[in-house]
């Protein structure tokens, strides 16, 4: 074989080698993950994925390093957060949440990009859930249809409620579209909208929930609302509102009623989409994952605070019941 044709086949070999392979020529792969929360405050993620990684055989320090970085709850940091992971090298990177998905892609479109959000597709961060394309693949959590459904929930625990508020955050695909409109035309309802794109603005629509003679709340999916969820459901109980949650997990947190996926679930998605990419898949070709089990949880202390009884067949209904 001629020199030139040798080293053009060591080229082509190069292109298709498994990332976490080339990365060990030189040092352990390592992987970016930019949290929307503040650092070591409701941070779900860290352990569990950690957990989940060496389960699999990818152990900190002996096979990978994970480099976390944390956006306050602000996601106008994401920009320069995904650009401290690119200037640190990282071989991979995952974001939560649109704003951080973006900033990702518009940092880089050669390091590849797990994301989890409310819909990659309808947020324009992917082509096709089958084909996303780019260098970016994720979870895809259904935000939208299923703040529909939670709305449906909340009306048939609290019937008596007309006037809702939904708590959105802006900066999401989440908080836009008609079906929330339509599934309130449907029941019968008002819904009074109130946005929040950062913590401070949260603060300001709280404040103007506890003032709108609002009767009810639905807490839309977000990364922002639920990094603050602890303050919302403090806020609720407050005013006295029945609210209902995305994660499965707020009512064990004190939500009155959650509805949605449970975020350790999700999680594994992430897990096992990171080692496919990390053992040679391209992003492009790894299609984009949804949450395909939804659970139910009512907390009965939140609802004795608030003066509610939950009738017996609605009990009968719920995966998970907190007394």
């Amino acid at each position: 074989m001629r020199r030139r044709d040798f080293i053009a086949l060591l080229g082509g070999a190069a292109a298709v080698w498994p990332l976490a392979a080339r990365a060990q020529q030189d040092r352990l792969p390592l992987v970016g993950v930019l949290r929307p929360n503040p650092k070591d405050i409701i941070e779900t993620f860290a352990e569990p994925f950690r957990r989940y990684m060496k389960a699999i055989g990818w152990e900190e320090g002996r096979n990978i390093r994970f480099l976390f970085v944390w956006a306050e709850g602000r996601s106008e940091r994401a920009s320069a957060l995904a650009g401290e992971l690119v200037a640190r090298n990282v071989d991979l990177i995952i974001p939560f949440g649109d704003p951080a998905i973006r900033a990702a892609q518009r940092a880089t479109r050669t390091i590849p990009i797990v994301g989890m959000t409310d819909d990659m597709v309808g947020s324009g961060l992917a082509a096709s859930l089958a084909r996303p394309g780019g260098n970016t693949t994720g979870v895809s959590i259904l935000a939208s249809e299923l703040n529909v459904k939670r709305l449906e929930i909340l009306h048939e625990f609290v019937p008596q409620a007309r006037r809702i508020a939904v708590l959105a955050d802006s900066t999401t695909i989440s908080s836009t579209g008609s079906g929330l409109t339509s599934a309130a035309r449907n029941l019968d309802l008002e819904l009074v909208r109130f946005e929040a794109g950062s913590p401070d603005e949260l603060d300001r629509a709280l404040d103007a929930i506890a003032a709108a003679k609002v009767e009810a709340v639905n807490v839309l999916a977000s990364p922002l609302l639920n990094v603050s969820r602890l303050q919302i459901i403090d806020r609720m109980r407050d005013a006295r509102l029945p609210a209902i949650y995305q994660w499965a997990e707020t009512a064990e947190d004190g939500g009155l009623l959650a509805y949605g996926p449970r975020n350790l679930l999700c999680y594994r998605h992430i897990v096992g989409l990171v080692d496919k990419v990390l053992r040679g898949a391209k992003p492009a070709d790894l299609p984009i994952e949804q949450p395909s089990k939804f659970e139910l949880a009512i907390n009965l202390k939140t609802a004795g605070a608030l003066g509610m009884t939950i009738q017996p067949a609605l009990l009968l209904r719920a995966d998970e019941v907190i007394e």
